[in-house]
């Protein structure tokens, strides 16, 4: 079998240094952007009609309550869900505090199941708190950038898109490191308790990951419903009746709007792509501590998943130079294809680094646990496992772009079906849906083929971490969107000149398409790590095999591929009625304040940004409910068998509405500022602003808002969640899972 060439004190030194390399070019990217001073010498304070200043303590004051107000539910969620961890592990063993025979060795004695409990709950605290700090400091970071990037547009468009890419940059790698060295640090101060016993070790570990994600699902379900009844609100009375430009300071929505896109956008996306990096490594590590690395103690190979988001950072720092010091974007057109080379370097030099790193850290062969047997593996194994999954996101990514980017003919023939009206346009978008699903599927499921023939449970976990081992880039772009559109509408309210405001959509144009590509990385990792964690949970479940054609495993199937409709269904009827709230408040705003329409008079941001946070808030528990209990409730009634069917039909029926969702909605989106840009001749003949096909491409927008920012990414939590929740549940269900089917 061999041994690591990487020895163990390499590897302990290696990842966090990593980790803390990432925090300083985090830190070194906010002082370069900070060095944009919002008020520079011979400029009036004021800028334009209104001072900016007021719209960015506004906007800034509206996203911090938001937070402080949901974190505060969260909470309470947070301290009952823990209590319910602690007891129901607790109980596996009737709270006993003697050691337990192995789960997997039965010669051997490992903690007893109180212990499991403890850290398990533990380490759910750890990864929620880590979740809501990731979140909370991304939206930080985005309001504090958004003005700087307007005030650099107006130096050229090249000075703004290094402004809004550093910011989101801060963002990406402050949260790739953060995860890794908290992560790292647990791992190791458990490790002062369980000693040899790896087993339950990294078991307990996987509530780092559940606590990840059931913040995650709260921060983009709460966050998506804010920001899309706003903008639903502020589209429709502002857009369409009103005929005034987005972001036009007249709306009382647009600070509700600008404040959505921070909270849902930026903090939701934070805390959703650290919990897929939590829990695809929790899945690996507790795949691997049964293993032949757990099993004779090798502690470099064992942490091989660690050192691959190590690396990981090293590698998209390398890449971020490249789009902020070594080549400078001069043009509008360059914008897009800056973001893509982004991708395609950072996914280039993450397949050498994991070439170098599976032959340095893993021996030449080893052995992995595969439902009940272990199956010998080598390291280049491993590596194509890694790769595979890293390439498979580059290609959905790539794919996504491609339905969603106004440069190509599937968003275009959107925009020319607006000829006809609203109806056609819908059509349009759907089908276009429907249609990006099928490369995405194909690239997920050659990955699971390819990375399960090689390594098993372990190699879907692998690849899943491979596809997120560029997080820090991934999170980068995505984080620029938001930002960029921010820059936008203060522009607009400060009343800047046309050519500015030009530039800062041009920046928003690029970043909707690079948010649609950021949303289909998280949902084609959102599939395979729940795949993996499926596999952790059959095993630690003792399940022999899972037969569809049993009925307790059958009727789990077809009920979980009803659940993300259901949770759609909830996410989708939350924006509509937040929405009706903010339309009826708009429109009274226009017709009881007089002066508003002519801009003598200033409107109630105030009440609209309360509108927004109420209606999330009451909204966002039922559908976090709906994914918290099903798992514990199918496992305590109806035992194991039927989760793992519930399981496996959530994961195949989300990710496809998942994926359509996102681009449907990504797809109306650029078609509408396809018209509005009017770039192209083909443009100029739906336009302009105000005309009937504009007017048809807005309402297509606004039906894809919740679509692609609400409902579509929280399916792909809902996907991850009740994976790893049943697998920390796992010791209990087993053991006293089952009660409808032991009474009958």
């Amino acid at each position: 079998m061999g041994s690591a060439i990487l020895p163990d004190l390499g590897a302990e030194i290696l990842i966090p240094a990593c980790a803390v390399v990432g925090l300083v070019f985090s830190l070194v990217q906010w002082y370069l952007v900070s060095k944009v001073k919002l008020s520079p010498a011979g400029e009036a304070q004021n800028n334009g009609k209104n001072g900016y200043t007021d719209y960015l303590i506004e906007e800034e004051e509206g996203a911090t309550s938001f937070l402080f107000t949901e974190y505060q539910y969260v909470g309470i969620f947070m301290v009952a869900f823990a209590i319910l961890i602690f007891l129901f592990l607790g109980s596996v063993e009737g709270f006993s505090t003697k050691s337990q025979p192995c789960t997997f060795d039965l010669t051997k004695l490992c903690k007893p199941a109180l212990a499991n409990a403890v850290f398990s709950t533990v380490s759910f605290l750890l990864g929620a708190v880590t979740s809501v700090v990731s979140g909370f400091l991304g939206m930080k970071i985005a309001t504090y950038a958004n003005a700087r990037t307007t005030l650099e547009a107006r130096k050229g468009v090249g000075k703004a898109f290094i402004t809004a890419f550093r910011s989101g940059a801060v963002m990406g790698f402050l949260l790739a490191a953060n995860g890794l060295l908290v992560l790292y640090i647990v791992i190791n101060l458990f490790k002062l308790y369980y000693g040899d016993d790896w087993e339950g070790l990294f078991e307990s570990i996987t509530g780092y990951g559940l606590g990840g994600s059931s913040m995650a699902l709260f921060g983009r379900v709460g966050g998506g419903i804010y920001t899309k009844a706003a903008d639903v609100g502020a589209d429709l009375v502002g857009k369409v009746e009103r005929n005034i430009p987005e972001d036009d300071p007249r709306n009382p929505a647009v600070i509700a709007d600008n404040v959505g896109d921070n909270v849902g956008d930026i903090a939701g996306m934070g805390s959703d792509l650290f919990g897929s990096y939590a829990e695809s490594s929790c899945a690996a590590l507790v795949v691997a501590s049964i293993s032949s690395f757990g099993i004779n103690h090798e502690l470099t190979p064992m942490l091989y998943p660690l050192i691959v988001s190590a690396v990981g950072i090293i590698v998209c720092l390398i890449t971020t130079l490249f789009a902020t010091d070594f080549f400078e974007i001069k043009a509008v057109k360059e914008i897009e294809p800056a973001l893509k080379k982004q991708l395609i370097i950072s996914t280039v030099l993450m397949t050498i680094a994991l070439a170098i790193v599976s032959w340095v850290a893993l021996p030449p062969s080893f052995t992995i646990f595969n439902f009940g047997t272990q199956k010998v593996v080598t390291n280049w194994q491993l590596f194509l496992c890694v790769a595979v999954g890293l390439w498979a996101g580059l290609i959905i990514g790539f794919v996504t772009e491609y339905y969603t980017s106004n440069a190509y003919s599937p968003v275009q023939d959107v925009a020319d079906s607006c000829r006809t009206g609203a109806a056609t346009n819908v059509i349009f978008g759907l089908a276009l849906g429907y249609k990006s699903v099928i490369i995405p599927i194909f690239a997920i499921a050659v990955s699971i083929f390819v990375s399960f023939s090689f390594a098993a449970m372990y190699g879907i976990a692998v690849a899943a971490l491979g596809m997120l081992s560029t997080i820090a880039t991934g999170l980068a772009i995505d984080a620029y969107g938001p930002i960029s559109d921010n820059a936008g509408g203060i522009a607009e309210m400060a009343g800047m000149s046309h050519r500015i405001r030009e530039r800062t959509d041009a920046l928003d144009a690029a970043g909707n398409t690079t948010a649609a590509i950021g949303k289909g990385f998280a949902i084609g990792s959102a599939a395979l790590v729940s795949l993996a964690l499926f596999g952790a949970f059959v095993s630690r479940a003792n399940i022999e095999t899972v037969d569809v054609l049993t009925p307790k495993v059958f009727i789990g199937l077809i009920v979980g591929a009803m659940l993300p409709y259901w949770f759609s269904a909830m996410t989708m009827k939350s924006v509509g009625s937040a929405a009706l709230k903010m339309v009826e408040e708009v429109r009274r705003q226009f017709d009881t304040i007089p002066g508003l329409m002519e801009g003598t008079a200033k409107p109630d941001y105030a009440t609209c940004v309360k509108i927004s946070t109420d209606a999330s808030i009451k909204e966002m528990i039922p559908p976090g409910a709906l994914v918290m209990l099903t798992p514990l409730i199918v496992g305590i009634f109806f035992g194991v068998e039927t989760l793992s069917g519930i399981l496996a039909g959530s994961l195949v029926s989300g990710v496809q509405i998942a994926i359509s969702a996102s681009n449907t909605g990504g797809a109306w989106d650029n078609a509408k500022k396809y018209i509005e840009a009017g770039a192209s001749e083909h443009a100029r003949t739906l336009g302009p602003k105000g005309s009937d096909p504009h007017k048809a491409a807005v309402i297509g927008d606004t039906i894809g808002d919740p679509l692609k920012d609400t409902s579509g990414p929280s399916l792909n939590i809902l996907i991850k969640l009740m994976a790893v929740e049943s697998l920390v549940f796992a010791p209990f269900f087993a053991t006293h899972g089952g009660l409808l089917f032991k009474i009958f």
